[in-house]
């Protein structure tokens, strides 16, 4: 709202807004479009459409694509031509990602098509009522099957659980393990700092990874691989998984 009133967009009682206005009673508030954002780029890119309805959306982010930005390429930009305009009275012009997926991350990402479908499933997230899976493959073999990792980041108390499914000996990195992780905070590369700071960093993590082995040319082997949550307009439970993707499989093949 600061942001709008900034720009001029909000007025009261025909005027411009400032932030120091006191409002008293009876003002008329009126609040502008943005001519800037209306005017969103968009960009041809086929994605792949899991789940779809008049309220949400569940797509699959490639590796190597920006889900939103300043940038043309992005996720957000292309929903548009890969979506069915929702029916419902208060539907998006442009759909919006509900949560973020990095850069070199693929996987599953929720989408919002109208206005009370973002702020309810923002509100899940929030309540720490949508369940995220990824997997992913680490350096090393973890001494514990499974564990816990509290480690801060930023000073910010972070949680997150691994599992590992399964694991073999490699001639560069020693061994390589698949496991399967479950963030339960939502800190900015929650997963790629917890999983190096037990030194067992994800395979292809140029940012956290050991120096001496990184893996370059594949990209980051994590994959957000689930998502489990109550319907916002239906209360009906969605539980969707994706499959890995085949730079996993070629080095688990059984899986």
């Amino acid at each position: 709202m600061k942001k709008a009133i900034d720009k001029g967009l909000v007025h009261v009682n025909g005027q411009k807004a400032t932030t120091a206005k006191l409002l008293h009673g009876g003002e008329v508030i009126t609040l502008f479009e943005d001519a800037n954002l209306l005017k969103k780029p968009r960009i041809t890119l086929n994605l792949n459409v899991i789940y779809e309805d008049d309220s949400l959306a569940i797509i699959h982010k490639p590796a190597g694509i920006l889900v939103s930005g300043n940038k043309r390429f992005t996720i957000e930009n292309a929903l548009p031509f890969n979506l069915k305009k929702s029916n419902l009275i208060d539907a998006l012009e442009h759909p919006q990602a509900i949560h973020r997926l990095d850069y070199p991350t693929s996987g599953l990402l929720l989408i919002g098509k109208t206005v009370s479908s973002t702020i309810q499933l923002n509100k899940l997230f929030e309540q720490k009522k949508i369940k995220k899976i990824y997997h992913a493959i680490i350096i090393g073999k973890p001494d514990k099957k499974q564990d816990t990792i509290q480690t801060a980041i930023d000073t910010k108390p972070a949680c997150s659980e691994f599992e590992v499914l399964d694991f073999q000996a490699s001639a560069r990195f020693e061994f390589l393990s698949l496991v399967q992780l479950s963030p339960k905070t939502g800190r900015t590369h929650q997963l790629r700092i917890h999983m190096a700071s037990i030194g067992h960093p994800i395979l292809g993590d140029k940012r956290y990874g050991k120096e001496d082995l990184i893996l370059k040319g594949k990209g980051l082997y994590l994959h957000a691989s689930g998502l489990a949550f109550n319907h916002p307009k239906t209360g009906k439970r969605l539980s969707i998984q994706t499959s890995l993707p085949k730079k996993f499989l070629k080095i688990f093949k059984s899986k």
